[in-house]
């Protein structure tokens, strides 16, 4: 590249950047004001007013770089195109790509829309040899494909720096494929490591990468990409919103599994499944707001005919009148065709029989008394989960957050309406008799 080098080119479009971010307008003016042989040197990089700030190489002698950020940021085109600038910097020089696997290592990190071979510009397009899993620039500069499931494959090679993409999600060989990785940079003057990941917070490899020295986090949310189409945006906001896994996922925080949860992240992602396709018995069950404005859990669950519990639907509704919510449970029992709906009166026993008739006078009611608290009710519904007799039949972002948030011996702020509801349903069907710890009304 004539006249700057491509870290020299990235230390003025960094600087340029954070000068502009909050006047578009200025960025024109710092162009024109540069001298022609730089404006040429600028013309079609990537940090020319395409890339942001977080997506663009920091400053500074650091050893490894974190991309930590929501779905759709740009986490994938920042790594391609900082390789690029790597490939143009000197002759020779080696790259390590590492994915969870080889497979998605090629499908998103060179072949995918934002990867390599996407992002290479017409006079400094790599060559693809697929069969060898290499990339070879002009420079001579070659990238090699690894799986974090096949560490050994990274004991023997030597590298100058490494991509490392989606390192929350590398499997039980992740571990050993970071150590062996981090042996093998010792190319160069200066070995660095980029790794662009969502956060999972039960990563032990991800929060032991974040601790070591000579870390710099870019940090982001899905909804920092303005490129990203509106529609899409709207949905991700609706159905996920502040839940914990739109935290996770879309804004990109790094969450801690909650200690002794009986529903724990990954015993809810393993009892996952479809929906039955003939359900023996569907129940709507229903914890009613303990006060004006709260929110009224309404989830449906349903048995099949070999006794499998499946949760099929939340619900939920807040800053509903009386007769709002109300209304709510009779649209989900006839939406359903529920054989039952189970509602708990503790919080105003005549009044929540009272609302629920007015809404539908031949709704098959059941008002039930909690004895125990909410996380002892839900002990044998975790139970059920645990054995592989009870399945998630969908995602339920919001229910789920409830649900890991519950812990024997602690008592859940705020109050997991979701979760009560489908502890009153999953109960039902666990025990068509009214079990000891219910009292019917």
């Amino acid at each position: 590249m004539p006249g700057m080098s491509p870290r020299e080119v990235n230390r003025v479009l960094r600087r340029a950047a954070l000068l502009c971010r909050d006047d578009p307008a200025a960025w024109t003016d710092f162009i024109v004001e540069l001298p022609p042989s730089i404006i040429d040197t600028l013309k079609g990089h990537w940090g020319a007013g395409r890339g942001r700030t977080p997506q663009l190489a920091p400053d500074g002698n650091w050893r490894l770089w974190v991309i930590q950020a929501g779905r759709g940021f740009g986490k994938t085109r920042a790594g391609a195109e900082w390789v690029h600038s790597i490939a143009r910097m000197e002759t020779g020089v080696r790259v390590a790509l590492v994915a969870a696997s080889r497979e998605e290592a090629v499908r998103v990190m060179v072949e995918g829309e934002s990867g390599l071979l996407a992002t290479s510009s017409a006079d400094w397009r790599p060559e693809w040899l697929h069969s060898r899993g290499e990339l070879e620039w002009p420079s001579g500069a070659i990238a090699t494909v690894y799986s974090a499931a096949a560490p050994e494959a990274l004991r023997g090679p030597q590298h100058h720096v490494a991509w490392c993409d989606e390192l929350g999600k590398w499997g039980g060989g992740g571990a050993r494929a970071w150590d062996n990785l981090t042996m093998g940079l010792r190319l160069g003057e200066r070995p660095q490591v980029l790794v662009t990941t969502t956060p999972r917070g039960g990563s032990q490899l991800l929060k032991r990468v974040l601790a070591e020295p000579g870390i710099v986090t870019s940090k982001g949310s899905t909804f920092d990409n303005p490129h990203l189409p509106v529609a899409f945006v709207t949905a991700m906001e609706g159905l996920y919103g502040n839940s914990r896994l739109g935290r996770q996922e879309l804004a990109g925080e790094l969450l801690e599994e909650v200690e002794g949860s009986l529903f724990p992240p990954a015993l809810l992602a393993r009892q996952r499944a479809e929906r039955p396709g003939a359900p023996a018995r569907v129940v709507v069950g229903v914890d009613p707001p303990a006060s004006a404005g709260g929110t009224c859990g309404i989830v449906v669950a349903a048995s099949d005919e070999a006794g499998q519990l499946f949760v099929l639907h939340d619900g939920s509704v807040s800053g509903r009148s009386p007769e709002g919510w109300a209304r709510a449970v009779a649209d989900a029992a006839t939406a359903w065709d529920a054989d039952r709906v189970v509602a708990e009166s503790n919080m105003g026993g005549a009044m929540v029989r009272s609302v629920l008739e007015q809404a539908a006078p031949a709704l098959p009611l059941t008002l039930v008394n909690a004895s125990r608290g909410k996380v002892a009710r839900a002990e044998p519904v975790a139970v059920a989960f645990e054995s592989g007799r009870a399945w998630l039949a969908g995602r339920f972002p919001e229910l789920e957050t409830e649900l890991e948030r519950l812990v024997p011996g602690e008592v859940p702020d705020p109050s997991p309406d979701r979760a009560d509801a489908m502890v009153w349903a999953l109960t039902a069907l666990l025990e068509r008799r009214a079990a000891p710890s219910l009292r019917t009304l």
